[in-house]
């Protein structure tokens, strides 16, 4: 009896997992949507990434990035 019921626990498992997988694709290509709609509109998407990328960020994980490229910059003589 515990086989079929971990069997059918384990498939309602599975078609979770299908589903969410179908939506994340479906935002997936909302997201696309959106940068697609701003390139048009003129604005430099790879920038706009960068921006939703440091908004995730913590500040001071943030400001550590931003001390690090400096370093790095100045070592290279790019400052």
């Amino acid at each position: 009896m515990s086989d079929v019921i971990g069997a059918e626990q384990l498939r309602l498992l599975i078609e979770r997992i299908e589903r969410l997988e179908e939506e994340k694709r479906g935002i997936s290509d909302d997201i696309k949507d959106v940068y697609a709609e701003s390139k048009s509109n003129g604005y430099d998407t790879k920038t706009m990434r960068a921006i939703v990328r440091l908004r995730r960020m913590e500040k001071h994980h943030r400001d550590e990035a931003d001390a690090l490229l400096e370093t790095y910059k100045a070592a290279l003589g790019l400052s």
